[in-house]
């Protein structure tokens, strides 16, 4: 109930914060529903094919990265094929000075960075808290670029969502800690033996001499 509620305070911070968005914003609606109906799919089936406890694959962490870099390149392909954006490929690396290029190597290596590091943490948590994780990060990154960047400018219920959504990711963290330490309880308490067969038979042996002596006693 816990992990619903801090899910549902998260919701509820998003919403206060899209109340200041340009209403132009709500054109690309069906681009927002599309892109989490494949996020929540493309999390689910990280989590089957990376996590121990599920049908993990053969594949070290690295390769993973490199496939999903790779594969992810595929799509952009032809999108970029049937948007012409090729043509702009030779007079955009033309003007590109030291800084451009630098930039473009730094973003190629941080790039493959958080891939590396999004595999490795989506191995070892689920699903749903990995989606938690990502959109509470996206909310911590608005906080860095309006008040440590200065590149964004927030509104009162902008700031008020923002910060209601991050103390909604840090409600689900500590819901799923209560959670994992429930399991575990419950998981020792179900290892533990109530009465050996070992030992029962011990306490057996032990005690049948006991009966027969004392039907002895009493003929």
């Amino acid at each position: 109930l816990g992990t619903v509620a801090s899910i549902g305070v998260m919701g509820l911070g998003a919403a206060i914060y899209t109340t200041q968005l340009p209403k132009g914003g709500l054109h690309g609606l069906h681009w927002v529903m599309l892109n989490m109906f494949f996020a929540v799919g493309d999390r689910l089936l990280q989590r089957l094919m990376l996590a121990k406890d599920q049908c993990p694959v053969d594949i070290s962490k690295e390769g993973c990265t490199l496939l999903n870099n790779v594969n992810g390149m595929i799509p952009l392909f032809f999108v970029a094929l049937a948007t012409g954006e090729f043509h702009k490929v030779p007079g955009v690396i033309h003007s590109l000075d030291a800084a451009g290029w630098a930039t473009v190597l730094g973003s190629c290596v941080v790039g493959c960075g958080i891939s590396y590091t999004g595999i490795v943490a989506q191995s070892l948590i689920s699903a749903t808290s990995f989606l938690v994780l990502v959109n509470a990060n996206k909310f911590l990154i608005i906080f860095i670029e309006a008040y440590v960047m200065r590149t964004k400018s927030l509104g009162p219920l902008q700031l008020l969502g923002a910060a209601v959504t991050i103390a909604g990711g840090i409600l689900y963290g500590k819901a799923r800690e209560a959670v994992e330490a429930t399991t575990k309880e419950e998981r020792a308490a179900e290892k533990q033996p109530i009465l050996s067969g070992e030992a029962h038979l011990k306490n057996s042996l032990m005690t049948a001499p006991e009966v027969t002596t004392d039907a002895a006693k009493k003929v």
